[in-house]
């Protein structure tokens, strides 16, 4: 008999998922409950339900559902934390916390780099209501002190987007701490199984489940995991602003978690060759990769995650017209937003999401004319080796 309170490895508990008791027999997957609304025998019950003070499920847009709180429950065990809340979006993930913090007159800390969606909240919806924005580098100790005081919010990413750069999670949760300032980090790029950002002092760590959670690019979905009592706020803005997980996708979030460990111990493995051999092509500038000694993180990716992650970026030697050639002349590699998925997705940042910036100022943010960020998916790594080879050779 095994030791009931002895707590399993995490690939362990991706299979056999810490989740709720569910109205039926146990089965092998967590059933998908289908169902906007639930039936009630008496009034009573109905209300203490929609109050939160008693059982059941009253409604599925934030109210509850059995197969949604089954993936909130193993994200939460996951990620360390008290509690989690699933969402429509990462981007409803995202917009629904910053919407819960702050209000008029609030000041937000961020990362200088960060996913697009999140830039754009910050930069163009947020002011409308009166929040503003103070932007940092996050691996600038003193700048992030200084921009504290006051704040209502500080929000990074672990790996970010689409540079590689690696913050120290850690010493940013105390500098946050000794602010009095809610820390925040999108864990996007990493996933609970290469970090949590629970444990080294952060009191909120978002995903889009889009991405290396779900894993096979067929859904859409973001959990934000946390302590119980922001958990009850962000729960009430879902429910008055709508952007709610739905069952099948919290089914298909489940069905991706089982596996996780599994396909980001091959994303890890196949981005370090591929950024190896990428460093050492002549049409190749530089190599943006945490696994590489020459990335200026490495020795805090080292400490801080439990593998270098699966995206890497490289600039091609001749500019943008070069680094848009590189990325039409692969076969392998799809040219396509997002990441995480079973195959590999390449971005051309300069002709695509970023063509309408300032170049000057896409430049000083790290995103060169010619990089091309690469997803790196489940291919055999000799494969993507060669298929980039031959593109940078050809272009």
């Amino acid at each position: 008999m095994s030791d009931p309170g002895k707590r399993r490895r995490f690939q362990t508990r991706t299979v056999h998922p810490h989740r709720p008791a569910l109205p039926e027999q146990l089965s092998s997957s967590v059933p998908i409950f289908q169902s906007s609304t639930f039936r009630f025998e008496t009034n009573e019950e109905f209300a203490r339900a929609i109050r939160f003070d008693g059982p059941g499920y009253v409604y599925s847009r934030g109210y509850g559902n059995p197969t949604v709180d089954a993936f909130q429950s193993a994200m939460a065990d996951l990620e360390d934390s008290e509690s989690a809340i699933g969402f429509a979006s990462g981007m409803a993930a995202i917009s629904s916390l910053l919407l819960t913090v702050s209000r008029a007159g609030s000041r937000i800390v961020a990362g200088t780099a960060l996913y697009g969606g999140t830039v754009s909240m910050l930069q163009h919806v947020l002011p409308r209501f009166g929040v503003e924005t103070t932007f940092v580098d996050p691996t600038d100790v003193d700048q992030v002190r200084d921009a504290l005081p006051g704040a209502d919010l500080f929000y990074c990413e672990t790996i970010v987007n689409p540079t590689t750069t690696v913050p120290d999670l850690a010493v940013l949760a105390e500098l946050c701490r000794d602010a009095g300032v809610l820390s925040a980090v999108d864990n996007t790029f990493a996933s609970p199984y290469l970090c949590t950002p629970i444990g080294l002092g952060f009191d909120v760590v978002l995903h889009s489940a889009t991405k290396y959670i779900g894993g096979h690019a067929d859904l859409i979905g973001g959990v934000a995991c946390t302590n119980e009592e922001l958990f009850r706020k962000l729960r009430a803005t879902v429910i008055d602003l709508g952007g709610s997980m739905q069952p099948l996708e919290a089914w298909l979030c489940l069905r991706g978690l089982s596996t996780l460990g599994l396909r980001l111990d091959h994303h890890c493995a196949s981005a370090g060759r591929l950024a190896e051999a990428l460093a050492v092509h002549p049409s190749v500038e530089r190599v943006h990769y945490p696994g590489l000694v020459s990335h200026p993180q490495h020795e805090i990716a080292a400490r801080q995650l439990r593998g270098f992650g699966g995206t890497l970026a490289f600039e091609v030697a001749g500019g943008l017209e070069a680094g848009s050639r590189v990325a039409e002349a692969l076969e392998l590699g799809w040219i396509g937003g997002s990441l995480g998925s079973v195959m590999t997705l390449v971005a051309h940042p300069a002709s695509t999401t970023h063509r309408q910036v300032d170049p000057d100022a896409r430049r000083s943010a790290g995103i060169a004319d010619g990089l091309l960020r690469v997803a790196v998916g489940l291919e055999d790594p000799d494969d993507l080796i060669e298929d980039f080879t031959r593109a940078l050779d050809k272009a």
